[in-house]
């Protein structure tokens, strides 16, 4: 009885050496699984060329919904930044795209699942965790960490023995590596490796450099509810459709760039340069809503708890008990995150410039520096009371 493997299949030259190669080395019939998460991709060529090269069957998914409604709103809650810059674009599709492979598998009775993530990434170690956490027993079958295939030479004299059609641009090497959805673009490797030189402006494919950017500032108000957007000036959106929105506006006003060195699970320090127009938008104007609906403590213990949350999405670790802990705890937060914010887009800056919300704590009478019902005597006590360590800690010390 021949093996039935899912692979997650993208059309390029990596996966689809891939796809013949467990066909001949697993003796299996590969069933081709590629999801659209809004990367812009034209899926129905990778849907030709998979058939062209013998899957046994094909799915080609839109979750273009799914991932930011489930995905990348629940982590926005979260005011998620990773090592202080990155909005974690290709972290939180991984295990999107790992669920719906398992739930194929299962539907299709296969007994392994594989990917096209090298050895030496974080990918390998996001959907393999997915992976197990969803389906224990699973087989995984990762190419890059078997195969003699150590080359883009050799990936090539592979396609041309087996004859696997190959296109245009995948014949000549990029210059960098390339990931996008509707969270981000991000280029890697090749030219990027060192870190002194800056990136060439054609690194970067969806947004406008700040130098290029309007004279003018765009404004725009976004309203939230439960936490989440869901209209931009007043027209309300489905999730993808209002972090394309974002992502349209932020383009065109230079918003998004990123140029970080980071730490990679498996130990490796890597450069990496992101556009994230929508996201960097959405996450400073989530913040802008929470500062006047949210209770101090609940503020900095969400900032304490971001950290933590970040590197298991990060690591991989998405479907682990400890992130659905602390998302049910920022979960508990967002019904009073209800309101909207104003914003300026200007060249690269997104800038807060009005908050108003149903469930603000702020109150100008107390905050006010004109006379109000606040007695500054109180004041008094307080200081004294939690100065009282510092004085004892100093005299004890002072010998």
């Amino acid at each position: 009885m021949k093996n039935k493997i899912v692979l997650a299949y993208s059309g390029g030259l990596d996966t689809s050496v891939i796809l013949k190669w467990l066909q001949t080395e697993y003796n299996a019939d590969v069933i081709a699984y590629a999801a659209d998460l809004g990367q812009g991709a034209e899926l129905t060529e990778a849907k030709i060329k998979a058939k062209k090269l013998g899957a046994k069957k094909i799915y080609i998914e839109n979750l273009k919904e799914e991932f930011v409604r489930d995905y990348v709103f629940p982590m926005f809650r979260c005011n998620t930044i990773y090592e202080g810059e990155y909005l974690l674009g290709t972290s939180i599709a991984r295990p999107l795209i790992a669920k719906r492979q398992i739930e194929i598998a299962k539907k299709e009775k296969a007994n392994a699942v594989s990917h096209g993530a090298t050895g030496k990434g974080n990918d390998q170690v996001r959907f393999e965790f997915s992976y197990y956490a969803l389906e224990p027993k699973i087989k995984v079958i990762a190419p890059w960490r078997e195969w003699d295939l150590s080359s883009r030479t050799k990936l090539l004299e592979f396609a041309a023995k087996n004859k696997i059609p190959i296109m245009k641009h995948n014949k000549k090497e990029s210059p960098y590596s390339v990931d996008a959805n509707v969270l981000h673009r991000s280029a890697e490797g090749k030219i990027l490796e060192d870190p002194w030189k800056r990136p060439p402006e054609n690194v970067f494919g969806i947004s406008k450099s700040p130098q290029s950017a309007p004279n003018k500032e765009t404004v725009i108000t976004i309203q939230f509810k439960n936490g989440d957007p869901i209209a931009i000036n007043g027209k309300k959106l489905s999730p993808f459709n209002l972090l394309e929105k974002l992502n349209k506006l932020g383009a065109t006003n230079g918003v998004g760039r990123v140029d970080i060195v980071e730490n990679r699970y498996v130990g490796i320090k890597s450069r990496g340069v992101y556009e994230t127009p929508g996201g960097t938008i959405l996450i400073k104007a989530h913040r802008a809503m929470e500062s006047i609906t949210l209770d101090r403590e609940e503020v900095f213990t969400k900032d304490e708890l971001m950290p933590k949350y970040a590197r298991l999405v990060y690591n991989g670790y998405w479907f682990a008990p400890e992130r659905v802990m602390i998302q049910k705890a920022i979960d508990s937060t967002q019904k009073k995150v209800n309101g909207r914010v104003k914003l300026a887009l200007y060249k690269g800056n997104v800038i807060v410039t009005g908050r108003q919300s149903p469930n603000s704590l702020y109150d100008k009478d107390l905050a006010t520096f004109e006379s109000s019902n606040y007695d500054q005597h109180d004041a008094e006590g307080f200081i004294k009371l939690n100065a009282l360590r510092l004085k004892k800690n100093k005299i004890k010390n002072s010998n």
